[in-house]
């Protein structure tokens, strides 16, 4: 499949209609979701109403790391089989995966606030989450600031493969260090935590934030790649 899709022309050709299709079911998702969330799933019993900021927190949350997860995988391939779709994927997730990891520090600080009464605390999930968003703008900074693509890929990827070390660490801080936080409620040993009519809001919103991310980054691949091809043409057209 993937090899498959490595091949620039048959990448468009899927992505022509893959890239809507993920782009609608997102929607609809996120049609079912959020009324879902906001209206039929019950308050917290601490928490109150509070607790709704969750369902827009946590799938950005997941997806900010599994965004950077992506772009580690992509930036390994492009660094080592000097794959240029790889770049290109790498570069086209970097805007999404920091815009969800914006959503999440913002919708954290909300939370938080009555939650907790403070805005913010240098604790480990925060700061690690933090550093995720400042490492996806330094790695978007470096590829605007290196006109040469070939160079700009190659410090790129191994920037982000020096980040996705915080990986793990914004995963397991709540393990490791004391914190706010509350530990794992859905992935751990003795099942979630969290009760059902909360859990299926929460996992619906979770596979939009995902479809939407893979729509998004399809169409900003789809976009560098006939930026590229315009280049090139103008470039054989400049030679002759």
């Amino acid at each position: 499949m993937f090899a498959f899709l490595a091949n620039p022309a048959r990448f468009m050709v899927f992505s022509a209609w893959a890239a809507p299709v993920l782009f609608a079911g997102a929607l609809i998702l996120f049609a079912a979701g959020a009324p879902w969330a906001l209206f039929y799933s019950p308050a917290d019993y601490q928490m109150g109403e509070t607790v709704r900021i969750m369902y827009v927190h946590v799938p950005a949350a997941w997806w900010s790391m599994g965004a950077y997860a992506f772009m580690a995988g992509a930036s390994f391939v492009g660094l080592v089989w000097r794959h240029v779709l790889a770049d290109v994927a790498a570069r086209a997730a970097a805007p999404v995966g920091a815009v969800f990891a914006a959503v999440c520090l913002v919708t954290g600080s909300l939370w938080g606030a009555p939650t907790w009464g403070t805005w913010w605390e240098w604790d480990g999930r925060m700061t690690s989450m933090l550093v995720l968003f400042v490492t996806y703008l330094g790695y978007i900074a470096l590829w605007s600031s290196i006109e040469d693509e070939e160079k700009a890929a190659r410090l790129a990827a191994i920037l982000c493969l020096v980040g996705a070390i915080n990986l793990p660490i914004v995963k397991f801080s709540v393990d490791w260090w004391s914190t706010l936080h509350q530990p794992a409620s859905i992935m751990r040993s003795g099942g979630s935590a969290i009760s059902g009519e909360m859990l299926g809001p929460l996992l619906t919103l979770g596979g939009a934030y995902l479809l939407l991310f893979g729509a998004l980054t399809l169409m900003n691949m789809r976009s560098a790649i006939y930026r590229r091809r315009v280049n090139s043409a103008e470039l054989k057209k400049a030679r002759q």
